[in-house]
This record gives C-alpha cells, sequence and structure tokens, in this order.
C-alpha cells in the first residue's frame, strides 16, 4: 500500500486555481461585505479555540486579513466560504466589514473535501469531526475509503481507523472531543463489544488516569477471549497481543481463537472496498 503525504489532491486538483488562489494568485482579489458571506455548510469543524481566534482577531485589527478568502458564489449576491473560517470569524471579531476573497465555483463536494483539507493541514479537527467527515464523504457521495484517504493526504488504513471511532459509545465519543481521553485510549475501548462496558472502563481511565497501555489491558480483561480449551497451548495473554497486533496491520477487527490442536481466525471487515485492501494485504 503506498503512503500518502501532504494534502492528498489539494485545491488544485478540486478547483482550478485553487492554490493560486491562497495566494492571490492569477484568480484576482476583490473586497466583498463580510456580511455576504455565509459559512460552509458542510464544514467538518464545530469547534474553535476562543483565546486563538482572540490571537488572530488582533493580528488582523493590526495587519489585515492577509491571505484572501476562498469563497463560492451563491444566490442573491451571497457567497460560501470555501477555505478560511478561522480567518473570516476573526475578522468579524476584530469589526471588519469588508474581507479579500477570491472567487470559485464549487460543488458540495467539493465544498466538504476542501473544508475537511484545510482542517487537516492545520490539525484544527478533533477525531470525532474529522471521522464525521470522512463518513459524509462516504456515504453521500459514494466515495471508498481508499478514495478519501487520497483527497486528505492520509493512508486508508489511518481513514478507516479514524471512522471506527464513530462506533464508540457516545460517552467515550465526548470524552474524545472534550481532551479527556486520546483517540488511543478511544481505539482501546472499541475491543469492548458492550457500549456500557466503554463507559464503564472510561469511568475508570479518567478517574485513574490510566495511559493508553493500561487501558488496552483494561479492555482485555473487560472484553477480552476467554479460553476454551483446559490445556492452553499458548497463555490467553499471548493470544490477545496477537490479535491486537493483527487489529493494528490489518485496520480492522480481528479474533483469533485458539486450542491445543490448531484454532481459528476471522478478520472483519465492513466494505467491499476494505475487503480488496485486505486481499491486498494478505495475497
Amino acid at each position: 500500500m503506498p503512503k500518502h503525504s501532504g494534502l492528498g489532491k489539494g485545491l488544485d486538483a478540486l478547483i482550478p486555481g485553487g492554490s493560486s488562489a491562497l495566494s492571490g494568485g492569477e484568480g484576482g482579489v476583490t473586497q466583498i461585505s463580510i456580511d455576504h458571506i455565509q459559512r460552509n455548510p458542510r464544514q467538518p469543524r464545530q469547534t474553535f479555540r476562543e483565546n486563538e481566534l482572540e490571537d488572530l482577531a488582533v493580528s488582523i485589527r493590526e495587519h489585515g486579513v492577509i491571505q484572501p478568502l476562498i469563497v463560492a458564489p451563491g444566490r442573491g449576491g451571497i457567497y460560501t466560504l470555501i477555505a478560511g473560517e478561522r480567518r473570516l470569524q476573526a475578522a468579524r471579531k476584530a469589526g471588519l466589514k469588508t474581507v479579500p476573497v477570491v472567487i470559485r465555483n464549487a460543488s458540495d463536494q467539493q465544498l466538504l473535501e476542501l473544508a475537511i483539507i484545510e482542517n487537516v493541514q492545520r490539525a484544527d479537527l478533533n477525531a470525532i469531526e474529522e471521522a464525521d467527515a470522512y463518513q459524509h464523504l462516504a456515504k453521500e457521495f459514494g466515495l471508498s475509503h481508499e478514495a478519501i484517504a487520497s483527497r486528505v493526504g492520509k493512508s486508508r488504513v489511518a481513514v478507516t481507523n479514524t471512522m471506527r471511532l464513530l462506533d464508540a459509545a457516545s460517552a467515550v465519543k465526548q470524552a474524545l472531543v472534550d481532551g479527556k481521553i486520546t483517540e488511543g485510549h478511544a481505539r482501546a475501548l472499541l475491543a469492548i463489544n458492550a457500549l456500557k462496558g466503554q463507559e464503564a472502563a472510561l469511568r475508570t481511565i479518567v478517574n485513574l488516569d490510566l495511559s493508553v497501555r493500561q487501558a488496552e489491558q483494561l479492555a482485555r480483561k473487560l472484553g477480552g477471549v476467554k479460553p476454551t480449551a483446559k490445556k492452553k497451548i499458548r497463555p490467553n495473554a499471548d493470544v490477545t497481543d496477537i490479535e491486537r497486533r493483527l487489529r493494528a496491520s490489518l485496520g480492522t477487527k480481528v479474533a483469533l481463537k485458539h486450542g491445543k490442536k490448531g484454532g481459528t481466525v476471522t478478520i472483519h471487515y465492513y466494505s467491499d472496498e476494505e475487503l480488496d485492501g485486505l486481499l491486498e494485504k494478505l495475497l
């Protein structure tokens, strides 16, 4: 599987002249009323750090908006923001009446893709916002995990693992958004099938400030595989560790059943694209 880097297809592939627009290139920069720009309805980012917006607003008051926003024309003289969400909010805080923009046409899919790319570039999205955005691309526009990975400049496994976070209990997802746990903690909790079990383990992780490794051990204890054979060739901890390593390598759920005369390995997949990816790795 080739590694992806940078920003995948980027602005130039999605919107002709996109990269030059960011620097005010050949597309030309014009000033429009800040009241005529509406937020991208497909903007995946829902939370913004108030202190960062305030710092940017201070800079804009002193120097203005140096990098133009990119907008798409809409009805009634209203424009939809494509790139520059933070700059737009900070400009409003700074009290600006107009802002520099470059106007580009964009489809609904491009609006979502570009919003994701901009936020991934700046590491602005939390893991759940990122997972939601990928899911929108998959469900609304029929994009495979591989296609999403190509667009955002990440590996298919990374995209799949991020989307799996949406299967976690609501409390786990909220704790991740709030910064109480890391993605590593959340992925460890996915090993527990019962949502109530995930929530119980979450409370333990937060209250005891457990590391990711300790969270994995806790998850194995609460949702681990029980030995079926009286005589074990391998300790159960070894079997669980092999499962973990297989999950990390294949990027999907793996169940290993081991007995004294052999066993079975069950590999789960959730779409035709994931099956194709698994076959590429295994064959």
